[in-house]
């Protein structure tokens, strides 16, 4: 299909979205797919990510910190824990291969660690890989407890400051008109509601606690650029979460994280559950410079994102298309390579 053509379906699939936004879902796809064959096979033969790039005036290439998910919960898993899933970031690796590594050596601390306080039972895996052990039933106490875990694993591997914890409560999933049932996954459900005051406290605490200090808008923003000027206005969350299926066209992906670049917000580049295993939003991250990507599970495929199997050093197996895309970019680059690291929330 000549170049030209498809970017005028995209114009056109761009329009249509915007007069029907409940379109966005089956768009996304639709420009996906065009981006590719427009972008990656047009005569000059520039890679996707360069194209991506091009189009959104990013003249520095850089390699995103994988947040990996290693505790679930939430729907996601079927323990106690109502928050949906713990992640770690090695902001302190050097490379994004080097990122891999430091995120499956934790992984699999982590599952030691488990297994040596709650049995081996305690390692059965939650939708998107993470561990889900049955935890205490005391909420906060239990967010806590799993936190303290990956904690202890990170300081077996001795990577220590070098990896971030980060925290996806998903508390859309137990609001309940103003309040949050944080014991919506047991029988005493409806015993446990809390304010939205309650759940501020609770996470200024775990922030001051455990230096989390990124609070990434997902549910409240949906990727719009309208709630993105009202959060910006109302200091509601200070880094956004890109799914493009929720905004539905490339170009108001690249809109969007302008707005959030420009407010000095972090940027988390995401699939959303369900997807396939097109490794589209690596190049996307990469492009864009988003400094941050969701990676799932360091060391088994995603169940809901249908990941395909990969093999390489360092024992890391069963990585998903999107993490062997970015370890070929980086191969790709060479010299050239950047890895947002420290600088995760300031890439440009």
């Amino acid at each position: 299909m000549p170049y030209w053509l498809c970017q005028l379906l995209l114009a056109k699939l761009e329009l249509l979205k915007r007069r029907h936004d409940y379109f966005s879902v089956s768009i996304a796809k639709i420009c996906i797919i065009f981006s590719q064959k427009c972008l990656s096979k047009d005569k000059h033969q520039v890679p996707l990510y360069k194209h991506i790039a091009d189009l959104s005036g990013n003249g520095h290439l850089t390699l995103p910190v994988p947040a990996f998910t290693v505790i679930s919960g939430g729907k996601r898993a079927g323990n106690n824990l109502a928050i949906q899933e713990i992640m770690i970031l090695p902001i302190g690796a050097s490379k994004f291969e080097e990122a891999l590594q430091m995120g499956s050596e934790t992984y699999h601390h982590l599952k030691a660690i488990i297994t040596e306080k709650y049995g081996a039972h305690g390692c059965n895996v939650g939708e998107d890989g993470g561990f889900a052990p049955n935890i205490s039933r005391q909420v906060f106490f239990a967010v806590k407890e799993v936190l303290d875990l990956v904690k202890e694993a990170i300081s077996r591997t001795d990577y220590n400051d070098r990896i971030k914890l980060a925290i996806d409560v998903a508390a859309t999933d137990f609001c309940i008109g103003t309040k949050y049932d944080l014991d919506y996954k047991s029988v005493d459900k409806g015993q446990n509601f809390k304010s939205a005051d309650d759940m501020i406290g609770m996470y200024k605490e775990l922030c001051r606690d455990y230096m989390v200090f990124q609070v990434v808008g997902d549910d409240l923003i949906t990727s719009s650029p309208k709630r993105i000027k009202r959060a910006i206005e109302e200091s509601t969350c200070n880094a956004l979460l890109v799914k493009i299926n929720q905004i539905g066209t490339v170009t108001e992906t690249i809109e969007v994280m302008k707005l959030a670049k420009d407010a000095h917000w972090g940027v988390v580049m995401s699939h959303r559950c369900g997807e396939t295993e097109d490794s589209f939003i690596a190049d996307l991250a990469v492009g864009l410079s988003t400094g941050q990507i969701k990676a799932g599970a360091p060391c088994r495929p995603s169940i809901t994102s249908h990941m395909s199997g990969y093999k390489r050093t360092h024992d890391l197996k069963l990585m998903g298309q999107v993490l062997l895309q970015l370890l070929q970019i980086e191969e790709e680059l060479g010299d050239n390579a950047f890895y947002a690291g420290e600088e995760w929330r300031q890439s440009p």
